[in-house]
């Protein structure tokens, strides 16, 4: 269902440009910045990536960082941004990733699509340092799973345009 909604986005769209996907959750700095880092690696040559939160946390977690560096991806020049920098940019599409930042979430200028995609949040985790860490695995896991399946889909829809 994911690849067939992404290849949607390239079939509908015409733009000359990248279109831009924001990536939103509540505190940005967790799965919002490890969603954005996947679909970036994934599909950052056909899409252009961001993510933002509705009250950022000022940073990005440091397990976060962690996590992503073991899959081969770099987060670390990552910071937490509010959604309102991007309300004068035309947004193609908006993926919540936390029920809270799809409650707040406003509509965009020129926003086509919104999906929302929740995952918990590894922040919350407690126990030990190991235990936390597996937390943010799985989360990162979870989250790696969607993306890249949107990703392809992605990739499936610029192919179809050819």
């Amino acid at each position: 269902m994911l690849a067939r909604v992404a290849a949607e986005i390239f079939k509908l769209s015409t733009m000359t440009t990248k279109p831009l996907v924001l990536i939103l959750c509540t505190g940005n700095s967790c799965r919002s910045h490890i969603a954005e880092g996947i679909l970036r690696a994934t599909a950052g040559d056909l899409i252009e990536v961001a993510s933002a939160g509705s009250k950022p946390a000022g940073y990005v977690h440091p397990k976060s960082i962690e996590v992503m560096r073991e899959i081969g991806i770099d987060i670390s020049s990552h910071h937490s941004k509010h959604l309102e920098e991007f309300l004068s940019r035309p947004v193609d599409t908006v993926v919540t990733v936390c029920g809270n930042a799809d409650q707040v979430c406003p509509m965009f200028p020129g926003q086509v699509r919104r999906y929302h995609w929740g995952f918990s949040d590894p922040a919350h985790a407690v126990g030990s340092d190991e235990e936390v860490l597996g937390e943010f695995r799985r989360v990162r896991d979870q989250i790696r799973l969607v993306f890249e399946a949107y990703a392809a889909g992605l990739k499936q829809g610029r192919a179809l345009e050819k």
